[in-house]
């Protein structure tokens, strides 16, 4: 039937959260002014634990998970968009509260969306999705605070991964001068094709330092590790210096001293993707537009299907996951 498409239906028995692609019909969909026909969603670490049933980020079942998607307008209640408009949704706490973008069909509050911006392609909003939305806000918080290319060199941890993949990448092409830490010494040649000059092992910054304050060696940093390894940035970071922090991959505890703050002036940047109002958020779309070379987003992307996301939300939280996954439909 017209209305069917497929979806990922998370359920919960017993404490423990299973998944399953079946059909579903745009009655079952939650309530919403806007109907989107979902043509590409993505792939975060939040979407991981999601999936997973970790971290209670889900409170009711049957629930659609999915943080980010991109697709056409279907149905519109609202003056701001009509059908055949092309719209991206990030954030809003879809995917956790409220049905996300694992489906053919999602309805959503138009609030919620952006129009996909001029230049940009459905699909490249999904390899850029949630993860590089929160990059560029990084780098925004970063250059608000000071930072220029000349400030000095730039650590971004957890290179690998979504984020930091679109970090070195919208870093290098405005030349700064990135720093690469991962734990997966074998993406040394990835992270160098993104613009990476310098490749740091994981291990360097994840153990506690002895000392509260070390060597100057980042103008500012982009964490998507938190924990120790932040820890140990913080320590790291030179006088005036910015960490902007966005993940938790290592941990949510913070463990260090204040010195950093007040003997050398770093700042501490924490960084929120899902709350963002409207206008800051049709302003960063607008720079990753401008500022991440599309040619390294395509090479940093792979598609996969629906069938395949249990599988996927299993190696983005372990870790093995290089780059942007894209969900197509």
């Amino acid at each position: 039937m017209a209305d069917q498409f497929p979806a990922l239906v998370l359920t919960e028995d017993d404490g423990k959260v299973s998944s399953a692609v079946r059909d579903m019909s745009v009655d079952e969909l939650p309530e919403g002014d806007v109907t989107v026909r979902v043509t590409y969603s993505g792939l975060n670490y939040k979407d991981g634990m999601i999936i997973n049933g970790i971290g209670r980020l889900v409170r009711d079942y049957p629930h659609v998970p999915g943080i980010d998607f991109a697709g056409v307008v279907e149905e519109s209640g609202s003056d701001r968009y009509k059908p055949g408009d092309q719209v991206i949704l990030t954030g809003w706490r879809v995917g956790e509260v409220h049905w996300g973008g694992y489906a053919g069909k999602a309805r959503v509050k138009s609030d919620w969306l952006v129009a996909v911006p001029e230049g940009l392609t459905d699909k490249r909003a999904m390899a850029i999705g949630t993860a590089g939305f929160t990059s560029m806000l990084c780098v925004a918080a970063l250059e608000d605070h000071g930072l220029t290319p000349d400030s000095g060199t730039i650590l971004v941890t957890g290179a690998a991964g979504g984020v930091g993949s679109v970090a070195v990448s919208i870093l290098a092409k405005r030349g700064y001068t990135v720093a690469a830490s991962t734990g997966r010494v074998e993406q040394a040649d990835y992270l160098t094709s993104l613009g990476a000059s310098q490749i740091i092992d994981r291990a360097e910054l994840s153990e506690p330092s002895k000392r509260p304050l070390e060597s100057e060696n980042f103008a500012g940093a982009v964490d998507t590790v938190g924990g120790t390894t932040l820890a140990r940035v913080l320590a790291q970071t030179a006088y005036g210096g910015s960490v902007a922090a966005c993940g938790l991959a290592g941990g949510a505890n913070l463990e260090c001293t204040v010195l950093p703050f007040l003997l050398r002036g770093v700042n501490l940047l924490g960084i929120d993707s899902v709350m963002q109002p409207y206008d800051n958020r049709v302003r960063v779309w607008q720079r990753l537009v401008d500022d991440l070379p599309m040619d390294r987003l395509d090479a940093l992307t792979e598609e996969i299907g629906l069938s395949d996301l249990p599988q996927a939300a299993n190696d983005i939280l372990k870790g093995q996951v290089r780059g942007r996954l894209v969900v197509k439909f």
